[in-house]
């Protein structure tokens, strides 16, 4: 998914569905790495709706360094966080009935998004999306994947 999403040193990047935090710190050691200067480093934002997740998600960021990298939301992530939009770069980690308006219009433009679309209990796609500059929005799909559900606004069961 990282490959997908042709990250970059500096790339401001939304992810939704925090989980472990794990990912957001291999987006983070991609668009921050250590050994580059600060003032080129993007930033990770990662939304999560479950609170203890969230909780989780925040302690194993700082313990495993990326807190000046990552920052970790407690929220709907359907509804992406425009506190800090525009971003290069959106992830989503749930599968989505189909794309939440909001994270299309917090991507910038030439961004790329990954999500998985689909239901619950049937067939998902990896779909990757990109948005040009005249804001017209591409899809192509990656191929077949399981996910947990999104929840939240535009998730499963909004």
């Amino acid at each position: 998914m990282n490959e997908a999403l042709q990250l970059e040193i500096g790339h401001r990047v939304l992810e939704v569905g925090a989980g472990s935090g794990w990912h957001a710190a291999t987006i983070a050691e991609i668009v921050a790495p250590s050994d580059a200067p600060r003032s080129e480093w993007g930033h990770v934002y990662t939304v999560e709706i479950v609170q203890k997740l969230a909780d989780d998600a925040r302690k194993n960021i700082m313990n495993a360094g990326y807190g000046d990298r990552v920052t970790i939301i407690s929220g709907d992530g359907s509804l992406g966080y425009p506190e800090k939009a525009p971003y290069d770069r959106g992830l989503v980690t749930a599968a989505a009935p189909k794309v939440p308006p909001p994270l299309i219009e917090q991507l910038k433009p030439n961004g790329v998004m990954i999500i998985p679309i689909g239901s619950i209990s049937l067939f998902q796609n990896l779909v990757k999306i990109t948005k040009g500059i005249n804001g017209k929005v591409k899809e192509e799909n990656l191929g077949g994947v399981a996910f947990v559900p999104l929840t939240g606004h535009y998730g499963q069961n909004p």
